[in-house]
């Protein structure tokens, strides 16, 4: 769409010369909104099959300006695809048929993020193609490239009151997917914009004593040890504490790159989004409503930067919204496709199951994975199989003057109930479900200071010119 609007940001004078870098501030015309929802795991076009409640789902993608989503699948013909399953895979094997491409695209969306676990679940031949199907779509994406600096650069999206970008960006993602970029004469490695962090265990102190015993024990590791708080054991750092957690620090060297992208992004735009996939502390229910720790300072770090949102995905669960700066800081929308009628599926997770393909079916597979969650996840028993995960919001954000003036919350349900076929579709929520979605939202954004209120079965914030 062509761009044109009066705020326009033009060279200004500054000491002698041309400043012909724009400022941080938004720079979007009056009316500008943004809708943002969590992850896709869609198989199949979905705007001709018969969905009760979709077409007002529908009514509010399109509304927007900028309406954003996790693409968390890829995007190919299996009957003519030269990839593979890979060994290394984000705990399940997503897939969906092409025509997924232009079905998106006609839905409303127009932006969408790339980097996530399971960016290279078909290698970076499935990577490859499901950009192929995005970009034929006419949908803007980011997050995956052919090397680092592609991965992780900002892409844009034209619309009539203002230019977008995107920078996408995942903490959860398989080691084997990260992009790097050349080094003399090493080429780069496709793969996502990954943004690496070190997990440390805190433990009370009489089980930090029982994680020192079993290291002394193991071939190869030195008894006793100088820091009486402190062990590592397989990889992992283990800290005394008052009670068992877990914590991050980002790689300040990832945070800096991340950082400088935002950056460079809004300086070619008027307005700058900032997404993040991640699982962090962990997705079970009573774990993952809370970001992991090292979030609110990164987010924070990314709108100092330059970033006009923050939206975060992955833990397939509703977390808190923060308003910082006058600016949006979405730490986890949840699910918003969860229509995983994936096939093929390959044989490890037929193995990781203990499924067999001579007997059992893909489907079996699949709602054993969302009963149980993800085995590769240490064995760690996920929400995915619960009816909390199939409850989310879509953010819809009104800008005006320059300012968010208003952040609505659209409850939604994704059918838990009904049967595997038919299940993980939105539509509004209403009654008694939908007040438990906005009171929740209410209870997870107040360690925020966000204030929701609830009108007419619709979560509203809105901030003071």
């Amino acid at each position: 769409m062509e761009h044109s609007h009066e705020n326009d940001c033009h060279p200004t004078r500054h000491g002698g010369g041309y400043d012909t870098v724009g400022s941080i501030a938004t720079n979007v015309a009056d009316g500008f909104t943004m809708v943002a929802v969590g992850d896709l795991i869609v198989s199949r076009p979905l705007t001709k099959g018969n969905h009760p409640g979709f077409d007002e789902i529908v009514q509010i993608l399109r509304d927007a300006d900028a309406t954003f989503g996790n693409m968390e699948t890829l995007i190919f013909d299996i009957r003519s695809f030269k990839g593979s399953p890979q060994a290394e895979y984000g705990g399940a094997y997503h897939i969906s048929v092409p025509e997924l491409g232009a079905d998106l695209k006609a839905l409303g969306f127009n932006l969408m993020s790339r980097a996530n676990n399971h960016s290279l679940d078909w290698g970076v031949e499935g990577m490859r193609e499901t950009s192929r199907v995005l970009d034929e779509s006419g949908i803007i994406h980011a997050g995956v490239g052919e090397n680092l600096a592609q991965s992780g650069a900002a892409r844009f999206l034209e619309t009539a009151r203002g230019r977008v970008a995107l920078v996408s960006l995942a903490t959860t993602f398989m080691p084997m997917s990260r992009a790097c970029d050349p080094a003399g004469e090493a080429l780069g490695r496709p793969g996502v914009n990954a943004l690496r962090l070190t997990r440390n265990i805190t433990l009370p102190s009489d089980v930090l004593e029982c994680v020192r015993r079993v290291r002394d024990v193991l071939p190869g590791y030195a008894a006793g040890g100088k820091d009486p708080n402190r062990v590592v054991l397989l990889g992992e750092t283990f800290k005394a504490g008052d009670k068992p957690s877990f914590s991050y620090e980002a790689d300040p060297r990832d945070v800096a790159n991340i950082q400088r992208n935002v950056r460079r992004g809004k300086q070619f735009s008027d307005f700058c989004i900032i997404t993040n996939h991640g699982h962090e502390p962990d997705w079970s229910e009573l774990v993952s409503q809370e970001p992991a720790d090292f979030e609110q300072s990164f987010a924070r770090k990314m709108i100092d930067a330059g970033a006009d949102a923050y939206i975060g995905h992955g833990p397939h669960l509703l977390r808190g919204i923060e308003i910082y700066k006058g600016r949006p800081i979405l730490y986890s929308l949840g699910n918003f496709f969860f229509d995983d009628l994936r096939t093929p599926v390959g044989a490890d997770m037929f193995n990781a199951y203990g499924k067999d393909p001579r007997i059992d079916t893909d489907a079996e597979v699949t709602v054993n994975e969302q009963a149980k969650g993800y085995p590769s996840v240490d064995g760690f028993v996920g929400a995915l199989g619960t009816p909390v995960c199939y409850e989310s919001v879509i953010a819809v954000s009104r800008f005006e003057h320059n300012q968010l003036a208003e952040l609505r919350l659209y409850p939604i349900e994704l059918g838990f109930s009904k049967r595997f076929a038919n299940r993980g579709i939105p539509r509004l929520a209403v009654g008694l479900q939908a007040m438990d979605i906005l009171k929740r939202m209410q209870n997870l954004s107040q360690p925020f200071g966000t204030e929701i209120t609830i009108e007419n079965e619709v979560g509203v914030i809105r901030l003071r010119p």
